[in-house]
Order: C-alpha cells, then sequence, then structure tokens
C-alpha cells in the first residue's frame, strides 16, 4: 500500500515538472518526447545578395599609355644581382637627373625604337640599348669614331648598308642606324649560339675579342660566361650598365624612382620630299624651328639634305600634312638658302631680285614684320637651285660671248672658227697686232654677233664658282658631266681638288640642267 502511495506521489511530481510543449507517448514500450510547436511570430530572414565583382580588364603592353610600361612587361630576362649591376643600379639611383635628361632625349624615338625590336621578336631590354650608347643624343660623337644613337663607327656603317659621305651619314640617320644596329644584334646573337650577353659585349669590342676571351677561359677550365670573361673595362660594364637600366624601369617603385613618361604612340613619321632642301626651309613648311628639325635629322651634314637621291626627313607626325602642304604650294621645287649681309643702299627688292627669290619667301624665313632692313643685317635667302642656276646660266653665257679664255693650244684661227667670228675682228676687239703671241689665261674679247650663235646652240659654256663642299665629282653629277671632261676643259690634269671660290668652265647640255 505504501508502495502505490509513494508511486502515485512521483507520478504527480513529475507531471507538475512537464511544460506544456511536450507530451510523454508510450510508442512500443519506449518513452519518446514529442516537441509541441510555440505560438511565436516568425521573422522573415532577408536573401544575401553577392554584389558583383569588378572586372578587371588586364591591358597588353601595346595598350600601355607609357612607353616605359611597354617595354617593362616585356622584359623577360633574368636580371643578376651582381655587385657589377649594383653598383650601376646605385649610380643611375643616385644620380635621377641623368635619366630625366635621357628621357626628353629619347620622346621622339623609343616608341619608335620600341615597335622595331617588338617585330623581329628580340629581348625589349635591347630598345634601352641607346641610353648606355649615346645617352639618346643623336649627335653623340666618340674619341673611337663611333656615331648616332648606336654608336655606329664607320666600317660597321658601310658593312651594314649605312651611307656616308660629305652630305650625309648614314650613323646618325635615326631610322636607318636602328636598322642596321638590330641587323648587327641580330648577326652576333647568331654568332654566339643565342648568347645575348656575350652577342652584346661583341657588340661593344667586337667579336674577334670576345671569341678569344671564351677561348682562353676554356683552355684554362674556367666557366665561359659572360661574367666570366675576361673583357675590357668598357665590356665588363656594359651589360651590366643596360641591366642596371632595365631593372630599374621594370620597379620603379620598389626603388622609389620616377622617370618621365613617354606616350605610347608613334610620334615622327618619315618623309621623301623627292628634293634637295635645306632643312631651314623644311622647318619653315613644317611649322617647328631648324633646331628642332636638325635634332631630327642629324644626318644631313651641311644642314641641307643632299644632291643624290639621300633627301629623306624625318618629321614630327601632327606636321607632316602642313609641310606636305607647303611644298605643293612651291611644286615641289628643291629649296636651298643662301646667307646674306645687307650692304648700303640695298633693299629687300634688291635682294630678291639678285638671288631670284622674292620679297614674300625672304620676309618669311626671317620672320620680317616689315620690308624695313639694316646695314649688317644677315639675312637667310630662299632659292630655288634651278632658278639659281638658269641665272648663273644666263650670267655665264653673257661672260662668255663677249670673252673667251685661252686654253692651252688655242691660236686666233681656232677661236675665231670656234665663235664663228674672223681673226680680223678678234684683232680689232682686242688691239692685237700681227705678231701677238696668245697666252694661256688671257681673256680675249668675242664679237656680239657671237652670242646669237652661242645662245642658240644645244650646248651652253658657262663658268661655274666653286661652292663650298664641292667636289669635281659633286659638280659633275649636278650638271650631267664627266669628272674626266671637268678636267679636260679646265687643265686640271691629275689633280682632283678644287678650291672654294675657283672658276671653272663648263659644257653643259641645256636639256640636262641639273640643281
Amino acid at each position: 500500500m505504501k508502495f502505490k502511495i509513494l508511486l502515485a506521489s512521483v507520478l504527480v511530481i513529475a507531471g507538475c515538472q512537464t511544460t506544456k510543449e511536450t507530451t510523454q507517448v508510450d510508442t512500443n514500450q519506449q518513452n519518446t518526447v514529442v516537441e509541441q510547436p510555440i505560438n511565436t511570430p516568425v521573422v522573415p530572414v532577408a536573401p544575401i545578395v553577392k554584389k558583383p565583382q569588378p572586372v578587371v580588364v588586364k591591358l597588353t603592353p601595346q595598350q600601355q599609355q607609357d612607353v616605359w610600361d611597354r617595354i617593362a612587361m616585356q622584359i623577360t630576362t633574368k636580371i643578376p644581382n651582381n655587385k657589377r649591376v649594383q653598383y650601376y643600379r646605385n649610380w643611375y639611383l643616385n644620380n635621377p637627373r641623368n635619366l630625366e635628361i635621357i628621357a626628353q632625349r629619347a620622346q621622339p624615338f623609343l616608341y619608335y625604337i620600341t615597335e622595331q625590336v617588338e617585330k623581329r621578336g628580340m629581348p625589349l631590354e635591347l630598345a634601352l640599348l641607346p641610353i648606355v650608347e649615346s645617352s639618346f643624343d643623336p649627335h653623340a660623337y666618340s674619341n673611337m669614331a663611333a656615331a648616332g644613337l648606336w654608336q655606329i663607327i664607320p666600317d660597321t656603317g658601310r658593312r651594314f648598308g649605312l651611307k656616308q659621305n660629305s652630305w650625309y651619314d648614314g650613323r646618325r640617320d635615326v631610322v636607318k642606324s636602328t636598322a642596321a644596329a638590330l641587323n648587327l644584334l641580330e648577326y652576333l646573337n647568331k654568332k654566339f649560339d643565342g648568347n645575348w650577353q656575350q652577342a652584346l659585349a661583341a657588340y661593344n669590342t667586337g667579336e674577334g675579342r670576345v671569341f678569344s676571351a671564351i677561348r682562353k677561359n676554356r683552355e684554362a677550365g674556367k666557366p665561359t660566361d659572360y661574367w666570366a670573361l675576361d673583357l675590357p673595362k668598357e665590356t665588363s660594364s656594359y651589360v651590366p650598365k643596360l641591366y642596371a637600366v632595365a631593372d630599374i624601369i621594370m620597379h620603379p617603385k620598389k626603388y622609389g624612382f620616377h622617370i618621365p613618361p613617354i606616350s605610347n604612340k608613334p610620334v615622327i613619321e618619315v618623309v621623301k620630299p623627292g628634293v634637295q632642301m635645306d632643312l631651314a626651309i623644311a622647318a619653315e613648311f613644317a611649322g617647328i624651328s631648324t633646331r628642332e628639325l636638325k635634332d631630327l635629322n642629324p644626318a644631313y651634314r651641311r644642314g641641307v639634305t643632299a644632291p643624290n637621291g639621300l633627301n629623306h626627313l624625318l618629321l614630327p607626325i601632327k606636321d607632316v600634312k602642313r609641310f606636305k602642304r607647303e611644298l605643293a604650294q612651291n611644286r615641289n621645287a628643291s629649296i636651298i638658302t643662301h646667307h646674306h649681309r645687307v650692304k648700303a643702299g640695298e633693299s629687300l627688292g634688291l635682294i630678291a631680285k639678285r638671288y631670284h627669290s622674292s620679297i614674300i619667301a625672304i620676309q618669311k624665313i626671317n620672320k620680317l614684320k616689315t620690308t624695313n632692313i639694316r646695314i649688317g643685317q644677315s639675312l637667310t635667302i630662299p632659292t630655288s637651285p634651278i632658278s639659281l642656276v638658269n641665272r648663273q646660266h644666263r650670267a655665264a653665257i653673257n661672260v662668255e660671248a663677249q670673252h673667251y679664255v685661252v686654253q692651252s693650244g688655242d691660236s686666233l684661227w681656232s677661236i675665231a672658227r670656234q665663235h664663228k667670228t674672223s681673226i680680223t675682228k678678234l684683232k680689232q676687239l682686242n688691239r692685237l697686232s700681227k705678231n701677238t703671241i696668245l697666252k694661256k689665261g688671257q681673256r680675249l674679247k668675242l664679237s656680239t654677233a657671237a652670242v646669237t650663235k652661242i645662245t642658240a646652240t644645244k650646248h651652253k659654256t658657262i663658268i661655274y664658282k666653286v661652292r663650298r663642299g664641292d667636289s669635281l665629282s659633286v659638280i659633275a653629277q649636278r650638271y650631267d658631266v664627266s669628272v674626266a671632261e671637268i678636267k679636260k676643259w679646265n687643265n686640271l690634269a691629275s689633280s682632283k681638288y678644287i678650291k672654294q671660290g675657283q672658276q671653272l668652265k663648263l659644257v653643259i647640255d641645256k636639256r640636262k640642267v641639273k640643281a
């Protein structure tokens, strides 16, 4: 009985401890607790929406705004961090003004050079080689006679197709010399079985010396890589300098270095006028300074393009249209200039007439707002060589018609016959006696009848005054005659040297006058 009362009490206590949320159910003799739902409001959870991530478009090297970045992205050569590279890297970092000046000089040329290196599939650090060679100075000239951005010596230049004469030096022609330098580097790379470091060393000191250093190390059982070779001091520092510059260009932020940017787009264009031109006139046509034009075209040695077909010009792209328009307005005439110092009593009109130019042309090239000039003033006079030659011909024919310079072997009979006159007239005009003996170089007056006869002939005989830079071959080419003929007409014998101001007799075909 006590047991039943105790069991009942336990059941009551258990019932009191059970919440309304649960109920015990005896199923298959197992005690299972079933939870009952609580009547509480359900708060809806907002779905998680992921924001779209911005798509990062990676620009190609060619799409970069700065050509330095274009180069840096494509340098795949592993730059060693040895003492030689460290030394020159520190030097450039400690002298930032040096690379700033170089960047200014490289502005017109770096894009073009980079494109040429890319087209050939060559290592992109080669586009930086003019920094080491010439500091990107197109006028650079070394004590070893190396010239131009790529510092090419005369023999190597001729070997790789660069013409060099008194008018033009292809080693300073940015376009021509770049092609020659890259051709040379490709040649050397093949000679050294694809080893660019050895090829660069050979570019600096010559392939023979590098081959000799390699052979010497091989015989001594030493390594034959560039860093182990016994080379001249300049050559030993040549590759480290290039690698130091390349490393800085690749990691400007790492070294806290800023190099002035260069726009990654073409800025120069080759123009072929097809005529010889004074660079001052070409600059005027393009609307740029003569200094700027000469810096772009340092290959021309005399301030004018060459007369033998080498007359192409490198111009800023933005000025090409204007240049072509101005050239067309001048009927593509060959144009050179003369320098004239104003004398007492001269006017622009008188000077223009003397040089067969025009007042407007003189005003334009000298930037004169009026026609007023002063004694002693220096003027640049634009002249078409064709017009100048015609003017010289007219003056020379007059002189030749009225006077004749006696040559070796001449006689009164031969002179009279040549000029369609008579011995008697020659004697009368020159007051010669019956027994007069002619002397070489003596000047004789001719009859006025000879003027009509001479000017009517197919050939013209002129007196040409030798100008600065002239040679017999240049004069012969200009007037379509031979050097031998000039020597014969002027009794020059075997001598080929002529002086500025010297007068030469020339017999030319009127139909083949060349400027």
